[in-house]
This record gives C-alpha cells, sequence and structure tokens, in this order.
C-alpha cells in the first residue's frame, strides 16, 4: 500500500475533482471540501498484534493525513470479538495478538467520538500459497538501465489463489566513506574560538548503520489469464547500479498477500487513480468505494478496504561484490571532498570563522589538517593548543547516522 501520507493526498485529490467541476482548469485551492474518514485495515493469518488505521481525507492546504482518535475499534468473527486500543496518530492495535482463521466471517466495526457508525460487509481469509523463490538478478532493462531486479516465483496447485498483492521493506548497509576516529569539539564559540581534537568515543557508532524503507507501491499481479495458478520472475523491485543503497549489503523482506477478487479490484482501481494522468486529466474520475459503509449515513462517503488476507514472506541479503566483483561502488549521495574551515576570522573585533559555526551547527565533521601544540601559557601536561588547517566534510561523509540507525536490526545477518 502507499506510504500514509501519499495514499491520503491521491483520496482528498480524488474526493476534490468529485466535488468539483473538472471542466476546467484546476486550481489547487480547496474551496470546497467533504472530510471522509479513511480506513487503512488488513489482517493476516500470522499470529500477531493487528494493526488499523483511521484517519480524515485533508486538503491540498493541509500538510496530512489527519488522524482520526478516539474511535471504538471492534473487529467480530465467528470464533469472538477483537477489541483494539489506539496507540497514537489514529493508530488502533489489537489488545491480544490473534490470527485470522479459515471458514470464519470476519466484520470491521468503527465508532467514531461523534458517535458515527461504520462497518464492513463480512469478509473470510484466503487461500493460502507460499513464496517458492524470491531472488536478485543483475540485467539491463528495455531502457538500458543496469542494476538488480529482485523477482518472485509463486505457485498454488489448488489453482484458488489467483489474486496477489506485494509489499516489501528493504534494508541497506551504510559505511561512511570518509569516517575517522578523531572529531573537533568546540570549546568556546567567541572568540579566541577553541576547539579541542578528541578520540570518539567507540560506544557511539558512526562509521556504520542500517537504514530500512518500506515499499510505498502498489504491485499486484493475478493468474486469471494462465493455464496454471503460477506466478514466474514477477518482479517487486528494480535498483539502478548507481543507487548508493546497493553500496554493501542489502537485504528485502517481501510479503506476499492473497486476495479477494474484490480487494484486488479496489487496489487496481486505487493504483490507476493514483497516476498522474488519471488524477488531473479533464476526464471526471468519480469516487470509488470499499466494502466498508457508514450504519449512520448510507449517503455517507467512506474510503478504505477491510481485508482479511494470507501472507507469505521471505527474505534474502546479498553484497554488491556478489554482482559487481570489479567495480567501483556505486557513488555515495553527496560529495566527500574535503574543504578547509577558518577557526576564526581578523575583524574588527575579530570573530569565529565556519569552522565554529557549521559545527555547532552540526553540518561537518573532522577529516584531516589538525595537531595539537603545548600551550606555552600554562605548560603542563596535556594542556594544547589545537590548530589548523582544519580540513572538514559535509556531515553524511564521516557520520553514518545522518542516514541510518548504527544499531544493527536484529534479522540483520553479514
Amino acid at each position: 500500500m502507499k506510504n500514509s501520507k501519499t495514499y491520503h493526498f491521491f483520496i482528498s485529490t480524488v474526493l476534490f475533482l468529485f466535488f468539483n467541476s473538472c471542466t476546467e482548469e484546476i486550481d489547487f485551492k480547496t474551496e470546497s471540501f467533504e472530510s471522509a474518514l479513511v480506513i487503512e485495515a488488513t489482517i493476516t493469518n500470522e499470529l500477531k498484534f493487528q494493526e488499523i488505521t483511521l484517519s480524515r481525507t485533508f486538503t491540498f492546504e493541509e500538510d496530512g493525513p489527519n488522524p482520526e482518535n478516539n474511535a471504538e475499534v471492534i473487529i467480530e468473527s465467528d470464533n469472538g470479538e477483537f477489541l483494539f486500543n489506539e496507540v497514537g496518530d489514529g493508530k488502533y492495535v489489537s489488545i491480544i495478538p490473534f490470527k485470522a482463521q479459515e471458514n470464519s466471517n470476519y466484520n470491521l466495526k468503527i465508532t467514531t467520538s461523534n458517535g458515527r457508525q461504520y462497518s464492513s460487509t463480512p469478509t473470510q481469509l484466503t487461500q493460502s500459497t507460499q513464496i517458492d523463490q524470491l531472488y536478485p538478478v543483475r540485467e539491463t532493462t528495455d531502457l538500458g538501465e543496469n542494476g538488480m531486479s529482485i523477482y518472485i516465483d509463486s505457485y498454488d496447485p489448488t489453482g484458488n489463489s489467483i489474486f496477489y498483492r506485494y509489499e516489501y521493506e528493504e534494508t541497506y548497509k551504510i559505511i561512511a566513506p570518509s569516517w575517522v576516529n578523531e572529531k573537533i569539539i568546540v570549546l568556546d564559540e567567541f572568540y579566541p574560538c577553541e576547539v579541542d581534537l578528541v578520540i570518539k568515543n567507540p560506544a557511539n557508532e558512526t562509521q556504520t548503520c542500517y537504514n530500512t524503507v518500506r515499499s510505498i507501491n502498489i504491485n499486484q499481479t493475478n493468474t486469471n489469464s494462465l493455464i496454471e495458478d503460477r506466478l514466474t520472475r514477477h518482479l517487486i523491485r528494480f535498483i539502478d547500479s548507481d543507487n548508493f543503497i546497493l553500496s554493501h549489503r542489502y537485504s528485502i523482506l517481501v510479503r506476499q498477500f492473497v486476495q479477494s477478487q474484490q480487494a484486488y479490484t479496489y487496489y487496481e482501481t486505487l493504483n490507476n487513480f493514483s497516476e498522474e494522468g488519471s488524477l488531473f486529466s479533464q476526464v471526471q474520475p468519480g469516487f470509488f468505494s470499499g466494502n466498508v459503509f457508514s450504519e449512520s449515513n448510507p449517503t455517507e462517503k467512506v474510503i478504505g478496504f477491510f481485508d482479511v488476507s494470507t501472507v507469505s514472506s521471505e527474505r534474502i541479503f546479498f553484497n554488491y561484490t556478489d554482482f559487481y566483483p570489479d567495480e567501483v561502488l556505486p557513488p555515495f549521495p553527496i560529495n566527500c571532498v574535503p574543504t578547509g574551515h577558518d577557526q576564526f576570522t581578523m575583524g574588527n573585533p575579530p570573530a569565529c570563522g565556519s569552522l565554529i559555526t557549521e559545527l555547532i551547527a552540526d553540518r561537518i565533521v573532522y577529516h584531516s589538517g589538525a595537531s595539537k601544540i603545548l600551550n606555552e601559557l600554562t605548560p603542563i601536561e596535556d594542556d594544547s593548543i589545537v590548530v589548523g588547517p582544519f580540513l572538514m566534510l559535509l556531515k553524511p561523509c564521516g557520520d553514518c547516522t545522518e542516514y541510518g540507525n548504527n544499531i544493527a536490526p536484529d534479522f540483520w545477518e553479514d
């Protein structure tokens, strides 16, 4: 599913076009707007704390999305009720872990803080199908782009799955390319602008980090037109070889959801409407609904789909050198050439230079050039003055925490 802001921006745009004429050029300033409840709810056959997100559509002028707080959320099933607690920002988590079971009807029930009630149509768990294989391939696309394609194979011998949706979560290692074991700290931010050269604390790792990013696209496919319910080389992700996320070690976790035909159609429509040509053309896209409706007001528009889906997941790791053994690493996102920074400027009166101001702003890190000399005024052990030249770098070049977390995820394997 799209990330929250992208998803809600799209929904707001569709509603805007629905409630306003599209025969004239669109002025991106909302003159009339109807708030609608937005529901993101997929429960699965995984034993876990299930999650549901509620929010409201937002206008172009707002940052959005607007969380729907203080609602009562319940899932009713043939096996009992499951209550949800709000944990913040419109996110609701089941009080106990549970998993959807076969041949049981599930109904989503929502009561908002203003007393309005919403329900879903009865929904059952879909057919379970496992991922056969998840694998990377180095290749060149039809557009001439060289990189890594992540493919998936899957097969349901019963022929009942048919409709598939995919999400992924990618994690990659980041190594600061110009990391050094020393750093400059500011002792005095006013003239004489004293600094010190110290050894970094080894407990505060800044050389190696990890970053995790979730997919924001709707990736679906179906086997309706095939002889058998088999997927071969379905593309999950393509990463250009110049993308720095491949530089060292890369991992991707892919989740395969088997969908009902109704869920597949909903997400397919959502994906089609989210294309720029559909949203901003003069063809009125109109309003499309899911399987959730208002019990309080049958004419009220509700956005979202309550999905009960089986899921299969697979994770792989690979290194850049596995596929590019003798090639230079992809370029780092920023220029890591060191530049000189003045400790102070000899004006009238003298003032601190860019070394001090940039360090205080936390925009640069030390690279090389500084040295300590004995302080002649107080010639005692460990009493020294740090002098330049001060060759510094933009912070990400020597501090990986600008791009990631310095704690390796629990699942990480080197």
